[in-house]
C-alpha cells in the first residue's frame, strides 16, 4: 500500500532522514520505535505531505505522492494524528473531528462521524465540549477521532500514548487494537514498546534518521 524508498529529508539545512525505506501492506499494524529526535515525526510529516523530501521515492497504491498536496493525500484515505494533537480550542469536539471532512468536502461526513463514534463512544458524550476544556488524554482521543474521519485506509499515529494517564493510554490501545481487527493499516510511533507491543504485528526501529532494524 505504502512504499518509501531511500527517503532523504532536511529541515533548515539539517539532514534528518537518511535513505529511509519502508513498505506497508494492507491491514498491517507497524510500530515505528525510536528515541526523541530519531526522525519518527519527520517521516510521518513527509508521508502526509507537510514536509517535502529532498531525495527518494514515496508512493501510495502505486501513485507517486511527491507532487500530491496534503489535502489531496487526505482524500486518498490517509489520516494523521500529530503528537501535539493540534485541536482548534474554540471549536467543539465534534466540530474538531469534522474539520477534515469539511476541508475535503466529504459527501458521507455524518455517516463517517457515526462510525468514529462507534469506535470511540466517549467522543459522542463530549462532543459539545470545546477543545480547550479537555484533558490531555481526552484531546488525544479527539485527535484520533479526527484522523479517522479521513484515515479510511492508512492511519499515521504520532506518539498517541505520550503524556497520557495510564487508564487513557490503555483505552487508546484498545481502540487501536479494534482498528486492526477492522483491517485498517496503521503506523504507531513510540519511544519504546511500553504500549504498542500489544497491538502491532511488526516493529521498525529508527535511530538518527535511519532505519536500523525491522
Amino acid at each position: 500500500m505504502l512504499k518509501v524508498t531511500n527517503l532523504n529529508v532536511s529541515i533548515a539545512a539539517v539532514h534528518i532522514l537518511r535513505d529511509v525505506s519502508l513498505e506497508l501492506t494492507p491491514g498491517s499494524m507497524t510500530g515505528l520505535i525510536g528515541r526523541n529526535g530519531a526522525g519518527k515525526t519527520t517521516l510521518m510529516k513527509t508521508i502526509m505531505g507537510i514536509l517535502k523530501p529532498g531525495a527518494g521515492a514515496l508512493s501510495f497504491d502505486g501513485k507517486d505522492l511527491r507532487s500530491v498536496e496534503t489535502h489531496e493525500r487526505a482524500r486518498l484515505g490517509i489520516g494523521y494524528m500529530p503528537e501535539e494533537r493540534r485541536l482548534i480550542p474554540d471549536l467543539t469536539v465534534e466540530e474538531n473531528i469534522l474539520v477534515p471532512a469539511w476541508a475535503c468536502h466529504t459527501a458521507d461526513a455524518r455517516e463517517r462521524l457515526e462510525k468514529v463514534y462507534g469506535w470511540i463512544p466517549e467522543l459522542r458524550d463530549m462532543g459539545y465540549r470545546k477543545g480547550l476544556q479537555l484533558s490531555g488524554g481526552q484531546q488525544k482521543l479527539a485527535a484520533l477521532g479526527r484522523a479517522l474521519m479521513c484515515g479510511t485506509r492508512l492511519l499515521l499515529l504520532d506518539e498517541p500514548f505520550e503524556g497520557v494517564a495510564p487508564v487513557l493510554a490503555q483505552r487508546l490501545a484498545q481502540v487501536i487494537g479494534a482498528l486492526k481487527r477492522e483491517g485498517m493499516t496503521v503506523v504507531v510511533t513510540e519511544s519504546d514498546l511500553q504500549h504498542s507491543e500489544r497491538v502491532v504485528d511488526r516493529i521498525v526501529q529508527i535511530d538518527r534518521g535511519a532505519v536500523v532494524a525491522s
